[in-house]
């Protein structure tokens, strides 16, 4: 049987014109007729022959034979459409799975989370998800280096403040104030603060992000934005190591309220300053596009937003 030879690339068109043309091509045999093609298609005969013409053309073979009393496939015909059927098929039942699944998440879900962050506060929301969603897998990365959505390969990346990178889309998830705290051993031994200026006395604790020492402290003083700049004693890249440091009484930290809410209630830590308003903080879910979002990321979001307001309503 002669082999049908196309005479240019199939790459050289885009991917969509050659499944419409197969579809067109298996109307074109189920129809017998040009004529019974155009009817189906609701186009004129003459728009059906010259469709059938630039296929021959592209394909370098005659698909049908065809007079004005006769319509038959030729061999080369016959072959191409029963590859068409079986692609169409193909085609159909992969369009079928995509929209029954449409609105059911699953997969993997690769989310960043900074340590102290996700495994106090993400780590049990994570697991609740995937119960109530059993299809999806996530994989919670946890990470004070400041993971990136893009060059860290993840699905989702949850961080206090808003990135840099100006391609990525975000979304607020929780706000919360911050918090000058100590533990009661050391407000015993050193004294409390009376106003942020009294810190420059203290032993405070900073926070390093990409050699970064996030030694300046906003508050509001009344309606003015005012800075102090602290001089750390100890500064580490970990807000987990942060927070020991304060609850073991080796200085003063600046800690979000979602972070120390337990050490305040329990008395683990004492808030200092609280006459002041220190400068709130938005935790963040970024991601590389809103464009055809996946049903699991969605679903993500709106669980963990959800969730997080939920435990944490009035932070």
């Amino acid at each position: 049987m002669p082999t049908v030879r196309p005479t240019q690339s199939w790459n050289s068109r885009p991917m969509r014109d050659e499944i419409s043309d197969l579809k067109f091509f298996c109307i074109l045999a189920a129809a017998g007729s040009i004529a019974g093609c155009a009817r189906a298609m609701g186009m004129s005969p003459a728009a059906m022959s010259r469709r059938l013409s630039a296929m021959e053309a592209r394909l370098g073979t005659r698909l049908v034979t065809r007079t004005s009393r006769h319509f038959a496939l030729t061999a080369e015909g016959q072959r191409l459409h029963e590859h068409a059927v079986r692609i169409m098929h193909d085609v159909e039942e992969a369009e079928a799975e995509l929209t029954a699944r449409a609105d059911r998440p699953h997969g993997l879900l690769r989310v960043g989370v900074p340590s102290e962050l996700g495994r106090k506060m993400l780590a049990g929301v994570v697991a609740t998800f995937v119960e109530q969603y059993p299809e999806v897998t996530v994989h919670l990365i946890l990470s004070d280096a400041g993971l990136d959505v893009i060059d860290d390969g993840l699905d989702i990346a949850i961080r206090p403040g808003m990135p840099t990178d100006q391609e990525v889309m975000t979304t607020s998830l929780l706000n919360s104030r911050r918090v000058v705290c100590a533990s009661p051993e050391y407000c015993a031994r050193k004294g409390l603060p009376a106003t942020p200026h009294d810190l420059l006395k203290h032993d405070c604790i900073c926070l390093i992000r990409r050699q970064r020492i996030f030694n300046e402290w906003v508050y509001l003083d009344g309606r003015v934005r005012k800075e102090v700049h602290v001089t750390p004693r100890l500064a580490t890249s970990s807000s987990e190591v942060v927070h020991d440091w304060a609850v073991s009484g080796r200085g003063i930290a600046l800690k979000v309220l979602w972070d120390i809410a337990d050490d305040l209630k329990c008395g683990r830590l004492i808030e200092c300053l609280s006459a002041y308003a220190w400068e709130d903080v938005t935790l963040h879910a970024v991601y590389p596009s809103r464009t055809h979002m996946p049903p699991r990321t969605r679903f993500f979001l709106d669980f963990v937003r959800r969730e997080l307001r939920r435990n944490y309503f009035g932070i």
